[in-house]
């Protein structure tokens, strides 16, 4: 039966939840294609390089001295750092840490950064609770799976009216992979996914600030929680997704239900999952690319740039229109700091996007001489940068699909040099090739766990 089809009664009777929580139920690690199996471990990888690179930040130095006054054991590991602290805790942190620098994976169309919520909570239970590499892979690409079509369900309208989509799909997608990692059946796991419905928060007003890390920590921490009560038979309404108050009717004025069931097991969503070059808002990709191609190639000077033009999609100006921006955390998301550090320097590392990078005087004078140019027909991995130099000639270069993006995918080799690079910024002493090795042959890993402890800080017990 197609979602779009059902009836009134079927939805109140919780069809799409049941067909959602039977599928975790009953997936086994057989039936994942080996092109899912693959990609969950290049996810894995991209977010031990991103949580490691975050794992030091201001943000996750105030909320780790907040956090630890309320811990309840020291059970589970920081990455990055050589605290620990209780298992809910560990996945509100991880989470954290994976996301502050907008480094993460993006799935595509919804823009839902899908690993962070639902691996920081499944490592975080992983050591308190034996699992091996395969289960949790197994886990892993159900809660993607599950995160991701309540996230096609409701966009893009949801992210539109004001929802971090990635916080508010998020803990559903930990509840689905921690209650099958403990597993659940699929009563406890429709369960699981009620008792994560009432936890669903995070707004886009908070993107560039440090508010943002609470909703994304809060989507692995209450995740995890939604789970664990499940499994002690803390029950849930019958139709937390499609019930007439649920969470798709009270996200978006119109969902798709057909996006919840249509060609599950068939379609992965995983497979629609990219990996960032840079440190910043996906839709800057392309940006970034052309900027960069410009500046290899200059014949002109910062001095002889009169204006740039910014042409693409109409959603890259409404996310990075974000002129005179004040932190580094905010400049992730500003198109006019973007373009200006880029080609002032022909970087786009963490470097390049932090507090002193936006103090720079020539930096904002170069960026308010940009200007937006909307192009609905141009899909969001495409931008073109135009500079009109005084001279009145004009220099372009446009980017068909950004480095990154499903058409032109990182490369293995590339995640594990982003792996390197990031866990050498975080100052940890981790050993990144350590921590790549074990994780490119995971699902043969006997103690999931085992590559915390490779992740944690240096010189730490």
């Amino acid at each position: 039966m197609q979602a779009d089809s059902i009836d009134a009664n079927a939805l109140r009777s919780g069809t799409l939840t049941r067909s959602l929580a039977r599928f975790v139920a009953g997936t086994q690690w057989r039936d994942l294609p080996a092109n899912v199996r693959n990609e969950a471990k290049r996810s894995l990888v991209n977010y031990f390089a991103v949580a490691l690179a975050g794992s030091n930040d201001p943000t996750l130095d105030k909320a780790v001295h907040v956090y630890q006054r309320f811990r309840a054991d020291e059970s589970a590991s920081i990455v990055g750092r050589s605290e620990r602290t209780d298992m809910l805790n560990a996945a509100a942190l991880n989470a954290m840490s994976a996301n502050v620098y907008d480094f993460d994976d993006t799935h595509i169309p919804t823009i839902i950064h899908p690993t962070a919520p639902v691996a920081a909570a499944l490592f975080a239970l992983a050591e308190s609770r034996s699992m091996s590499g395969e289960a949790l892979l197994l886990a892993f690409v159900l809660g993607v799976e599950v995160e991701c079509r309540i996230g096609n369900a409701v966009s893009p309208e949801h992210y539109q009216r004001g929802w971090h989509i990635t916080s508010t799909c998020g803990v559903f997608g930990a509840a689905a992979a921690v209650a099958k990692a403990l597993e659940l059946d699929e009563q406890h796991i429709a369960w699981a996914l009620g008792n994560a419905s009432v936890q669903t928060g995070g707004l886009v007003e908070t993107l560039g600030t440090m508010s943002k890390s609470i909703s994304v920590g809060n989507a692995a921490r209450n995740g995890l929680l939604s789970a664990l009560l499940a499994e002690d038979g803390f029950s849930g309404p019958d139709a937390p997704l499609e019930g007439e108050r649920g969470f798709l009717r009270v996200a978006a004025s119109q969902p798709v239900w057909s996006a919840l069931t249509q060609e599950l097991g068939h379609e992965w969503e995983l497979l629609k999952n990219t990996y960032k070059p840079y440190p910043c808002g996906v839709v800057l990709n392309p940006v970034i690319d052309a900027c960069l191609d410009l500046r290899r190639d200059a014949r002109w000077s910062l001095a002889d740039i009169e204006q740039i033009e910014l042409t693409g999609h109409p959603l890259l100006r409404e996310r990075t229109d974000r002129p005179g921006v004040r932190t580094g955390r905010e400049s992730q998301v500003s198109a006019q700091h973007a373009v200006a550090v880029v080609l002032s320097r022909g970087e786009a590392g963490l470097d390049e996007f932090t507090d002193a990078a936006v103090a720079d005087p020539s930096l904002r004078a170069l960026g308010s001489r940009l200007r937006f140019i909307d192009n609905a027909s141009w899909p969001v991995e495409s931008a073109q940068v135009t500079i009109v130099l005084r001279s009145g000639e004009r220099v372009e270069h446009r980017v068909h699909a950004a480095r990154g993006s499903l058409a032109a995918p990182l490369a293995n080799v590339e995640l594990a040099d982003k792996l390197h690079q990031l866990a050498a910024y975080s100052r940890s002493g981790v050993d990144a090739q350590a921590l790549i090795d074990r994780l490119w042959k995971f699902e043969t890993e006997q103690n999931a766990a085992a590559v915390m402890g490779l992740a944690r800080a240096h010189g730490s017990d």
